[in-house]
């Protein structure tokens, strides 16, 4: 199967996903998450009209940037974010989706260029309780959120979560259920968020099901990745 082909069948699944949802075409964004693989596949995805594409090492998003330059590619770092990598990220990223930290969203604040928009920023949130899973607990959220969003150079923007891996659908509903929940707390607060990043190749439908207005696809666009590639984020 070609990208174009895979991007068809995936565009395909989540309307078809909106649809079972109740929810009205074009509410969930699609990101095609890249990482291990070329520069030449994101041309080629591209090409078939692709536009947002996700990252995880910061080497690998800040050399593609800069090789596909001449693309009007909109670029979401997803991955771990270490502080002393937080400059790359802060100069050739649109979004980051994985901040569970206050140190972090400083950085990437004090790093921003002037001369760039707002850097839009997700909070990640650790929906299973799972101790080896990144994330700022529920409780812990609305403290940070208050924090990121006071911060110049960064627009907080929403709620990203990583399911644990089960095939055990309620369980995974239950934490899918739990990103709207937050969100609907912080509104009350006064902070109107407006994407959830959550759902992957295996689960989208479940997570459009349960709110998700962003779902990080790789696998099922690009294929499977080698086994040495880091998993559980598309």
């Amino acid at each position: 199967m070609t990208i174009e082909s895979a991007l068809r069948a995936t565009r395909q699944r989540l309307a078809q996903a909106e649809h079972a949802a109740g929810r009205p075409p074009d509410t969930v964004q699609l990101l095609a998450v890249s990482k291990t693989f070329p520069a030449s596949a994101i041309r080629e995805a591209a090409a078939a009209g692709q536009h947002c594409f996700g990252e995880n090492y910061v080497q690998e998003l800040h050399g593609k940037a800069a090789e596909l330059a001449d693309l009007a590619l909109e670029w979401h770092f997803i991955g771990p974010l270490q502080s002393n990598k937080t400059r790359l990220v802060a100069e050739c990223a649109h979004w980051v989706h994985s901040i569970d930290r206050l140190k972090i969203a400083e950085r990437l604040a004090a790093q921003r260029p002037a001369h760039l928009p707002a850097l839009n920023v997700c909070l990640q949130v650790n929906v299973s309780g799972e101790a080896s899973k990144s994330g700022v607990t529920p409780a812990e959220l609305p403290a940070l959120a208050q924090a990121v969003a006071a911060l110049p150079g960064l627009r907080l923007r929403g709620l990203m979560c990583i399911p644990e891996a089960t095939d055990d659908l309620p369980r995974l509903r239950e934490q899918f259920a739990c990103l709207p929940t937050l969100q609907a707390a912080l509104a009350a607060d006064g902070l109107m968020l407006d994407t959830l990043s959550m759902g992957m190749s295996a689960d989208l439908e479940l997570a459009v099901a349960c709110g998700s207005t962003l779902v990080r696809v790789g696998t099922a666009i690009f294929g499977g990745r080698s086994a040495s590639a880091t998993p559980a984020t598309a």
